[in-house]
C-alpha cells in the first residue's frame, strides 16, 4: 500500500498564493464587466427618458441634440412617432416610439439580470479571497511559530 502524500505547509502556502492571485484577477475582471454593464444601463436609462420626452412633443418642437463634449445643436423634431433604433453591429432600424420604448425596456431588464448575476459572482469570489487570506495568515503564523521553536531548540542544544 502507498501512503497518501500530505503536502507540506510551504507547498500549501504556494498553492494558496497562486489561488489568491487567480481569484483576484477574476474579481478584477468581474468588476470591469460590472462597470460596463452599469455604463450600458445608464445609457439605456437616458434613452428611455429621451423617448418618453419625444413622445410628448409635437412635430417641429425645438430640441437640443447633443453632439459631444457638452455641446448641443438646436434642431426641430421632424416626427414624434418614429425613432431610429440601433440594434447592434452598427445596424439601425426605424420603429415606432412605443416599439422603441419596449425594446429599450427589454434591454434594461436583460442588463439588470446580468448585473445581478455579476454582483453575485463578485461576492462569491470576494468571499473566497477573504477565506484564502485568512487561511494564508493562519498558515504563515503556524510556520513562523514552528520556525521560532526550531530556533529555540537550536539555541538550547548549542548547535
Amino acid at each position: 500500500m502507498e501512503k497518501e502524500r500530505v503536502p507540506s505547509d510551504e507547498e500549501t502556502l504556494r498553492r494558496l498564493v497562486v489561488e489568491l492571485r487567480i481569484l483576484e484577477g477574476t474579481a478584477e475582471a468581474l468588476q470591469a464587466r460590472l462597470n460596463l454593464v452599469n455604463a450600458a444601463l445608464t445609457e439605456l436609462s437616458l434613452a428611455k427618458t429621451t423617448l418618453e420626452g419625444v413622445e410628448r412633443e409635437k412635430e417641429e418642437a425645438p430640441l437640443f441634440v447633443p453632439v459631444g463634449g457638452g455641446s448641443y445643436v438646436l434642431a426641430k423634431l421632424a416626427s414624434s412617432d418614429k425613432i431610429v433604433l440601433g440594434i447592434g453591429a452598427g445596424v439601425s432600424v426605424e420603429k415606432s416610439v412605443a416599439e422603441a420604448k419596449e425594446t429599450v425596456g427589454n434591454r434594461v431588464a436583460d442588463f439588470e439580470k446580468t448585473r445581478v448575476t455579476l454582483q453575485q459572482q463578485l461576492v462569491q469570489v470576494v468571499d473566497r479571497i477573504q477565506e484564502g487570506r485568512a487561511k494564508f495568515q493562519e498558515l504563515t503564523a503556524k510556520m513562523g511559530e514552528a520556525e521560532r521553536r526550531a530556533d529555540v531548540q537550536k539555541t538550547e542544544t548549542g548547535t
